[in-house]
């Protein structure tokens, strides 16, 4: 079924949406909020630029975006699929718990913050470009990758994994790292860590179009809670 967003507000847009048994396609999208909110078992394509929390509480839906995205994509998903053709706002992911987020080009300020993970729930965020200051901040649980695709510099802001007791931060850069707080460690992937980023980076290429293989041979740096963290101890049960 196809909408045209253009003049209807964000009530409307989304009674129709839900309402429609098929799968949707959504032309003149313009900052329409919490499109595709909380739904499951449809694929929901976007042509233009959907307003905040997109996705939010998505329940195991497919959301496809030609277009950027604003701020707090993904809020609390649960399960399901998002591709943003584009660029991405503040806090993208936040508190997600499951499902995946890909990113073609670049993402705002706090990505990924308060992300968790429980059983075989676990949240994942792939960036292409570069992310803003607060990447993982109290990182629960789930992995971010950030490949840093045409960057000419660490594609990392400041304050990396601030508050961070669970989880993994994968950067891609061959630029030297920078220094992070004593809260986290940085090491290089390891190879059996590199065989889950792999498999996120190939899917990464197929959605976008990206040659895997040149994207694989990047330098991979996994950043960790550090054992002594903390923060651990005022989250976790051991």
């Amino acid at each position: 079924m196809k909408i045209s967003a253009k003049n209807l507000g964000f009530k409307i847009l989304n009674q129709q949406i839900k309402e429609c048994e098929d799968d949707v396609c959504i032309d003149n999208c313009c900052g329409q909020r919490f499109i595709g909110s909380g739904l499951a078992g449809k694929i929901i394509t976007v042509n233009g630029t959907p307003g905040n929390a997109l996705g939010s509480y998505l329940n195991g839906a497919s959301i496809i975006i030609n277009g950027n995205v604003q701020d707090a994509v993904g809020d609390t998903m649960n399960d399901g699929k998002i591709i943003v053709n584009g660029n991405a706002g503040d806090a993208l992911g936040y508190a997600m718990r499951g499902g995946v987020i890909y990113v073609k080009g670049d993402a705002g300020y706090r990505t990924g913050i308060h992300m968790k993970q429980y059983k075989d729930k676990k949240p994942v965020i792939v960036v292409g470009g570069r992310v803003g200051s607060f990447l993982g901040e109290y990182l629960a649980g789930g992995l971010i990758i950030v490949l840093g695709i045409d960057c000419d510099s660490v594609p990392v802001g400041d304050f990396i994994g601030t508050g961070m007791h669970g989880g993994q931060i994968v950067i891609r850069t061959e630029k030297e790292f920078p220094n992070v707080s004593e809260q986290v460690t940085v090491e290089i992937a390891k190879e059996k860590e590199m065989k889950e980023i792999i498999s996120y980076v190939e899917e990464f290429a197929d959605n976008f179009n990206k040659n895997a293989d040149e994207l694989i041979r990047g330098t991979f740096y996994v950043i960790k809670p550090n054992t002594r963290n903390p923060y651990k101890q005022l989250y976790t049960a051991n």
